[in-house]
């Protein structure tokens, strides 16, 4: 279940220096034969963009939207670093060009760590070759381990379709918020995908997974998700169910974060209904989501249906009191915008739980939307209060 399931695709990961841990902290994915394959990106919206996906965009505009290879690195965002970034990644991707013997606009890089701190740059270079050198179809594993941070777990992901594979591996506990999160992820398949409908895919696939959820409501500088055809399975025979599968993909590497969440104990589905539009709805799901308030009482296990309200009630979407009905776990505990009898043991109990579901309704529309959050607890903190 690693990034090289699909055909046509090697990997690796080690430490090569730049965590003073020993942990690995430098990973590759490559095509097996150094070639260049249909590739897509989507990136962070934060206007603090980090130098790796500038110098990636770049790359993809270049070739077109084509990759021979993916190099990243955990310990280091390389982000605020100004040129001496942009050199650096640049460095990164004439490193592992010249060792795969591609062009190095065929190269994307990705980074991930703490930001304006400066790269250990001669260090990545000097790892470069015993990486390339490592590259193997069973170098999945180490590729994943080697791209995390604050995370607990390497997350990797397959799913197969008729007569294709998607593979993936991403990173990512924190600073998850609109859009996408302090994440990488990459993403393979063996279909034979032109690089446009591959963009248009990945689009699609990131707005229903990565874009819905949210640990902490913060967003990162190097949020980056890639995705690489190699073709070698031909065409897919059926459009629809490929699309399907990298959503499919994004979707369960999206949750697995959630789960990760730094510090966190509840996995939270907040589903808001009956809004006067889809995207009041989903407006106003991610204005509970980031609520530290909410938060907290999820924490806590204490079904407080009054923090979702106030919420809402304050997120700018249509919205009347007396129409808005919550639900913990399909038990109703408000209607019309007030408290009302029912089930307290199963409300408890679902409150207990590891995965929490939450549904408020509006009362005024069609509109629908979801997002996949978590509980703030005090490690959250602990984790965050200071970078050294």
């Amino acid at each position: 279940m690693t990034v090289t399931a699909p055909a046509g695709f090697v990997a690796a990961g080690l430490h090569c220096g730049i965590k003073a841990s020993g942990a690995p902290d430098l990973s590759l994915v490559a095509t097996a034969d150094g070639a260049p394959v249909a590739a897509a990106g989507v990136f962070t919206s934060n206007k603090m963009t980090a130098a790796p996906v500038i110098t990636t965009r770049r790359h993809l505009a270049h070739t077109k939207g084509r990759a021979a290879a993916v190099i990243l690195n955990s310990g280091n965002a390389n982000a605020a670093n100004g040129a001496q970034g942009l050199d650096d990644a640049q460095a990164m991707c004439r490193g592992v060009a010249d060792a795969l013997g591609c062009d190095p606009h065929e190269v994307l890089v990705c980074s991930t760590g703490l930001i304006g701190i400066p790269m250990p740059i001669a260090t990545i270079v000097d790892g470069i070759p015993g990486l390339v050198a490592a590259r193997s179809a069973t170098g999945g594993d180490a590729a994943a381990e080697a791209i995390r941070t604050t995370d607990t777990f390497a997350k990797q992901v397959l799913v197969t379709g008729p007569g294709f594979t998607v593979g993936g591996m991403a990173k990512g506990a924190a600073m998850l918020a609109p859009n996408m999160a302090t994440m990488l992820a990459v993403l393979t398949t063996d279909a034979a995908v032109d690089p446009d409908d591959l963009t248009a895919i990945l689009q699609r696939a990131v707005s229903a997974s990565f874009n819905v959820i949210s640990t902490d409501g913060c967003t990162s500088t190097n949020d980056t998700v890639l995705l690489l055809a190699s073709g070698v399975a031909g065409p897919p025979a059926d459009p629809h169910a490929f699309a399907a599968a990298v959503t499919e993909a994004c979707t369960k590497l999206a949750l697995m974060m959630v789960a990760d969440a730094e510090g966190a104990t509840k996995s939270v589905r907040i589903d808001v209904v009956g809004a006067a539009s889809d995207d009041e709805a989903a407006r106003g799901a991610r204005k509970v989501a980031d609520s530290n308030l909410c938060k907290c009482s999820w924490y806590g296990e204490d079904p407080y249906w009054g923090r979702i309200a106030s919420e809402l009630g304050s997120a700018g979407i249509g919205f009347e009191q007396e129409r808005i009905s919550v639900s913990y776990g399909g038990v109703t505990v408000a209607a019309g915008g007030v408290a009302v009898a029912h089930d307290d043991e199963a409300v408890r109990a679902h409150m207990a739980q590891r995965d929490l579901h939450i549904v408020a309704d509006l009362g005024l529309g069609p509109g629908t939307a979801t997002i996949f959050t978590n509980d703030l607890t005090h490690a959250y903190v602990d984790e965050n209060r200071g970078t050294s």
